[in-house]
C-alpha cells in the first residue's frame, strides 16, 4: 500500500506518529489534525482533486466586451461580431499573455518584412530596371500570398462566419475589402488580357497587392494596439484580485504555525497576522489589538483599530500589532472576492445607451457594402476611361473605413473603465443601467439607522412602570429580542448580558418590520417596539409620568422602544445611535449637487424630526413601515422625480428595489444589498456624492465616444466614396483607409482610459 505524508486537506507535511490516518484505494493517508481526517472521510475524492492550476484556465468563462450575453467556455470570437472574446474575470498575468494579442503579434512581425517588399516593389519597382514588368506583378503575388493565406487568414475565416451566421460586422467589411482587391490583382495577373487597355498602368495591368497586405498589416497593427488598450480596462479587477495574499499563517491545535496556501484555509481556521502582513480571509479577532487599514476595499483613508470579536476583512493590511482571527468566511464568499464579482458584472452589463449603438451598427455593414457596391458602379460608369479602376480603390476603401468597431466599442468601454475606477473607492455598481441613471438623480430618500448614524446603538438605559424594575425590562426585552438581527436589538441584547441578567428563549418570535417585534417569554406574550406597534396592540401610551424621561431623551435624537406584556405596558428602553462623522458632510455636498434629500425610517417622528434638524433635512417621514417607504417612493416617482433610495435593513429592501437607483450600505443585510444596484463599501453616505459625479462624467465620456464614432464615420465614407473628388480633387487610398480604421478603435479605448485619471470631460 502507497503512503502520502501530506495532508490532502491542509497540504502539510505530516509525521507517521501523528496517529491520524486513514486508507483510501489503496493509499494509506496521513493527517495533521482529527477535524482534517473528519472531513477527508466525509469527502475523499473533494481533497484528493488536483489543485487549480496557476496558469489560465483555457475553460473559463469568456466575455464579447461588446456583447456581454455572448458567454462561453475557453477564447474564442464573438458569433456577433467577431471581436476576440476576453475572461469574464481577468487572469494575474501580464497583458502579453493574451493569447489573441500573442496570435496578432506573431503575424503582424512575421507578415511586416513581406509587405515592405511589396509596398517597394509597386511604389519603386521601376527603378529594378533587370526586374521585367510582368515580373514585378508575379513577384507581388508570391509575397503577398502569405500575407494574404497566414497573416490575414483569422479576418477571412471571422467574415466568412459573420455571412454564416447572418451577423455582417468589421470583419465581412474587411474581408470584402482586402479579398476583392487581392482577387482582382490574382486576375490581372494571371489573364491580363481579360482587361481593356484603359486598365493598362505603366506597361501592366494594375494590381493592387501592395494596398492588401499594407490592410492586413495595418488591421493586425489595430488590432494588437485594441487589445493592449483593453486589457487596460480590466485593471481595476486584477488590482482587487493581486490584493489577496498568496499563504495565510496557521495556528494547529498543538500550537505549532505554519503557512499554508489560501486555498488550504477552512472556515474555522486559526490564524496569525503579523505586523505589516494582510489579513487573509474574512474573520473575526480572537486575540490581540491592531489597527488595520481597510482603504483598498473600502476607501477609508484612517486605519480602524480592531480588536476581540471585531470582524476583519480579507486582504486588508495590519498595520502594528499582531492579531489571531479565526477564519469565518473563504473563497467566494469573502468581501473581496464578492466585490470582485460584483465589479465584473457591472463592466459585463450593457447600458441603455449602447442599445442606439447595437440598432445602428445592425444595419450600418449592409448599408457600407450597398455604398461600396454603388461607388464601384458610379465610379465605372462616370468616373471616365479609368472609371473603374477608380471604382475598385473607391470600393474597398469604403468598405474598409467603415468598420463599427470603434461604434460598437463606445459605450462598453466606458462602462468597465467607470466601474473599475469606482471600485477602487469602495463604491460598487451593479450594472450599468446604474451608472447611467445616478447623475439623473433629483430626490435622495434615506433610511436613518445604519445610514445616516453609525448603525451600532448604544444602550442607554431602561424605564420601568410601577410593578416592574428596570432590570426585569431589560431582561424581559433581552429575552424577546434574542431573534432578531435589528441594531437596536443587538445593543439590548449585548447590555443585558453585560449585566449578567438571565434571558430566557423566546417561543413564537416574530417581526413586525420596521416598528418592532412580538414573541411568547416564559408564556407571556412580549411586544416590543415604536408607538405605531403599541397602538396596533391596543396598548395606550398617554398620560405616564414614567415615560417624561423616553420623551426627554426622543427629543435629543435616542431611539425609545417600548415593552408591552399581556397587553399591558410595562416600561421602555432608550437607546441612542449617534450620526456617523461624515454625514453632515455628505449632506451638504449632495444638496450641493441640486438632489431633495428625504429621511424615511420606522422610528418614531420626534426622533426622526430631531435628527432630520441636526443635518438639515427638511423633510422627514417617521414610524414608516416597509410598505410606506414603497409607497414614498412610488409618490415621488408619480411626481416625476428620479428617486434614489439609500438604506441598509430588511426594511429598505422593497424600496431599494422599487428605485430608479437603490443605494445599499455595505455595513448592511445581505437583503439590502442584493436589493440596490449601487453598494457603498463602507457605508459612507459620501461615496454617493463621489458616484453621482463619477456617472455625470462616464455618461459624459460616452456620448463623446458615440459622437467620435459617429462623425468617423459620417465624414470617412463619403471621402472613401469620391463624393468630394469632384468638387475638390478628394479622393481616400485604402492604405490610409486602413490606418483610420485601425486607429478609430484605439482613440475611443484611450477617451475611456481617461476615466481611470478621474477625468472624462
Amino acid at each position: 500500500m502507497k503512503r502520502a505524508a501530506i495532508d490532502p486537506v491542509c497540504g502539510m507535511t505530516v509525521a507517521a506518529d501523528k496517529g491520524f490516518a486513514s486508507d483510501y484505494h489503496g493509499t494509506h493517508y496521513l493527517f495533521c489534525s482529527g477535524k482534517c481526517k473528519t472531513k477527508f472521510d466525509a469527502e475523499p475524492e473533494r481533497y484528493l482533486a488536483p489543485a487549480p492550476a496557476e496558469t489560465p484556465d483555457p475553460t473559463a468563462e469568456y466575455t464579447c466586451p461588446m456583447h456581454p450575453e455572448i458567454r462561453q467556455r475557453g477564447p474564442g470570437s464573438c458569433p456577433k461580431c467577431g471581436m476576440a472574446l476576453e475572461p469574464v474575470l481577468p487572469e494575474l498575468t501580464s497583458d502579453d499573455d493574451n493569447s489573441e494579442y500573442q496570435d496578432f503579434k506573431r503575424r503582424f512581425w512575421g507578415s511586416l518584412p513581406l509587405t515592405v517588399v511589396v509596398v517597394f516593389l509597386a511604389m519603386a519597382g521601376h527603378l529594378l530596371g533587370w526586374l521585367p514588368v510582368a515580373a514585378r506583378s508575379w513577384a507581388e503575388l508570391l509575397l503577398t500570398l502569405p500575407v494574404v493565406l497566414w497573416a490575414g487568414w483569422p479576418f477571412f475565416v471571422r467574415g466568412w462566419q459573420s455571412v454564416v451566421r447572418r451577423n455582417p460586422n468589421m470583419w465581412t467589411l474587411i474581408a470584402l475589402g482586402t479579398g476583392a482587391a487581392f482577387l482582382y490583382s490574382v486576375v490581372a495577373t494571371l489573364a491580363p488580357s481579360l482587361f481593356p487597355a484603359s486598365f493598362m498602368a505603366h506597361g501592366r495591368i494594375g494590381v493592387y497587392y501592395e494596398a492588401t497586405a499594407v490592410i492586413i498589416s495595418l488591421t493586425l497593427l489595430g488590432q494588437m494596439l485594441e487589445l493592449r488598450a483593453r486589457s487596460q480596462t480590466s485593471a481595476a479587477i486584477k488590482s482587487l484580485l493581486g490584493l489577496a495574499p498568496k499563504t495565510a499563517r496557521r495556528i494547529n491545535p498543538g500550537g505549532t504555525e505554519e503557512d499554508i496556501p489560501l486555498a488550504h484555509v477552512h472556515v474555522g481556521d486559526l490564524l496569525r497576522v503579523r505586523p505589516g502582513e494582510k489579513v487573509p480571509v474574512d474573520g473575526a479577532v480572537v486575540e490581540g489589538v491592531s489597527a488595520i487599514d481597510e482603504s483598498m476595499l473600502t476607501g477609508e483613508p484612517l486605519p480602524v483599530t480592531k480588536q476581540a470579536a471585531d470582524k476583519v476583512i480579507g486582504a486588508t493590511l495590519n498595520t502594528s500589532g499582531s492579531l489571531v482571527i479565526r477564519s469565518e468566511k473563504v473563497g467566494a464568499k469573502t468581501v473581496l472576492a464578492q466585490i470582485v464579482q460584483m465589479v465584473a458584472q457591472a463592466q459585463r452589463s450593457k447600458a441603455p445607451m449602447q442599445r442606439l449603438a447595437d440598432v445602428v451598427a445592425g444595419y450600418f455593414v449592409l448599408a457600407v457594402v450597398a455604398i461600396a457596391v454603388g461607388s464601384f458602379v458610379a465610379w465605372g460608369l462616370f468616373g471616365g476611361e479609368r472609371g473603374w479602376v477608380f471604382g475598385l480603390i473607391s470600393g474597398v476603401s469604403v468598405l474598409i473605413i467603415a468598420c463599427p468597431c470603434a461604434l460598437g466599442l463606445a459605450t462598453p468601454m466606458s462602462i468597465m473603465v467607470a466601474t473599475g475606477r469606482a471600485a477602487t473607492q469602495g463604491i460598487l455598481f451593479r450594472d450599468a443601467a446604474a451608472i447611467e441613471h445616478l447623475r439623473r438623480v433629483d430626490t435622495l430618500i434615506v433610511d436613518k439607522t445604519g445610514t445616516l448614524t453609525e448603525g451600532r446603538p448604544a444602550f442607554e438605559g431602561a424605564i420601568a412602570l410601577p410593578g416592574t424594575t428596570e432590570d426585569e425590562v431589560l431582561r424581559l426585552a433581552a429575552s424577546l429580542d434574542q431573534g432578531s438581527e435589528h441594531p437596536l436589538a443587538d445593543a439590548i441584547v449585548r447590555a443585558a448580558r453585560e449585566r449578567g441578567l438571565m434571558l430566557d428563549k423566546p417561543d413564537q418570535f416574530g417581526s413586525a418590520t420596521g416598528i418592532g417585534v412580538h414573541g411568547i417569554v416564559a408564556g407571556r406574550r412580549l411586544v416590543l417596539g415604536n408607538a405605531a406597534l403599541m397602538a396596533q396592540e391596543g396598548v395606550s401610551l398617554g398620560a405616564v409620568p414614567e415615560l417624561e424621561a423616553a420623551d426627554t431623551a426622543r427629543r435629543r435624537g435616542a431611539s425609545v422602544v417600548h415593552l408591552a406584556a399581556d397587553g399591558r405596558l410595562l416600561g421602555a428602553l432608550i437607546v441612542s445611535d449617534p450620526i456617523k462623522s461624515s454625514t453632515l458632510e455628505a449632506l451638504t455636498a449632495l444638496r450641493a449637487a441640486g438632489l431633495h434629500v428625504v429621511m424615511a425610517t420606522g422610528d418614531g417622528l420626534a426622533t426622526a424630526r430631531t435628527v432630520g434638524q441636526q443635518l438639515g433635512i427638511d423633510e422627514v417621514h417617521g414610524e414608516v413601515k416597509p410598505a410606506d417607504k414603497l409607497a414614498l417612493v412610488a409618490k415621488f416617482q408619480q411626481e416625476g422625480r428620479v428617486v434614489a433610495m439609500a438604506g441598509d435593513g430588511i426594511n429598505d429592501a422593497p424600496a431599494l428595489a422599487r428605485a430608479d437607483v437603490g443605494i445599499a450600505m455595505g455595513t448592511g443585510t445581505d437583503v439590502a444589498m442584493n436589493s440596490a444596484q449601487l453598494t457603498l463599501v463602507k457605508g459612507d453616505l459620501r461615496g454617493i456624492a463621489r458616484a453621482r459625479e463619477l456617472s455625470v462624467a462616464t455618461v459624459r465620456n460616452m456620448r463623446q465616444n458615440l459622437l467620435f464614432a459617429f462623425l468617423y464615420n459620417a465624414l470617412g465614407v463619403p471621402i472613401a466614396a469620391g463624393l468630394l473628388y469632384p468638387a475638390f480633387g478628394l479622393v481616400l487610398s485604402p492604405l490610409i483607409a486602413a490606418l483610420a480604421m485601425s486607429f478609430s478603435s484605439v482613440s475611443v479605448v484611450g477617451n475611456a482610459l481617461r476615466l481611470s485619471q478621474g477625468k472624462g470631460a
